[in-house]
């Protein structure tokens, strides 16, 4: 390819760039003021991207499923917060996306560490009389339990103390399957920030 052709090229590449990113930013602004149009075209143009990113964080497809939902909760909450001077909303989306990933990650492990203990109270006998540590733990923990909401309360009871599977619960209960891992979720994360002392 001749210079003057290969430079017209890349001059080309450079505003189509600079037009995708004004069209992208446009998008923002419109989700910023409600528009549910623009919501929807943003999140095909960028849904495949930023669950390719939560996933190779996470490693786990229906994490990364839940993280790209709370992303674009999150556009759509704080996209009038984008900044254009600030870089691309390409750049913007993706940053989202990997701080969720990683909180997410990092938290795992506690979640973890509260589903083992969950496990022990499970089979566990509280006794008054007795204070063993153990039995210590697993007073805070049912206590704990008893704070959270109905639903999500009856989610984790039927998940850690009756022994059923997520989809068991939620053909039991006759709720979609979304619905009781994110009441499980929400519910952890609950016992999580209240346990805090105990884990």
């Amino acid at each position: 390819m001749p210079a003057d052709q290969s430079w017209m090229l890349s001059a080309r590449i450079i505003v189509n760039s600079g037009l995708a990113e004004e069209k992208e930013a446009q998008l923002l602004r419109r989700i910023a003021s409600g528009d549910r149009d623009a919501f929807g075209e943003f999140y095909d143009q960028y849904s495949g991207l930023l669950y390719a990113v939560a996933l190779r964080i996470l490693g786990d497809a229906a994490e990364a499923e839940d993280v790209l939902q709370e992303v674009f909760l999150q556009i759509w909450d704080k996209s009038g917060t984008f900044n254009a001077q600030l870089g691309k909303p390409s750049s913007w989306v993706i940053t989202l996306a990997r701080h969720r990933s990683l909180d997410r990650l990092r938290s795992s492990n506690r979640r973890f560490r509260l589903s083992e203990q969950l496990q022990t109270a499970a089979t566990e006998e509280v006794h008054e009389s007795d204070f063993t540590d153990s039995t210590e733990k697993a007073k805070a923990i049912r206590a704990a339990i008893n704070t959270l909401p109905h639903e999500q309360r009856q989610a984790i009871e039927l998940a850690y103390f009756g022994g059923l599977s997520q989809s068991e619960i939620s053909a039991q209960l006759q709720e979609p399957l979304g619905t009781i891992k994110a009441r499980i979720r929400r519910g952890m994360l609950h016992l999580r920030d209240h346990l805090e002392g105990w884990l």
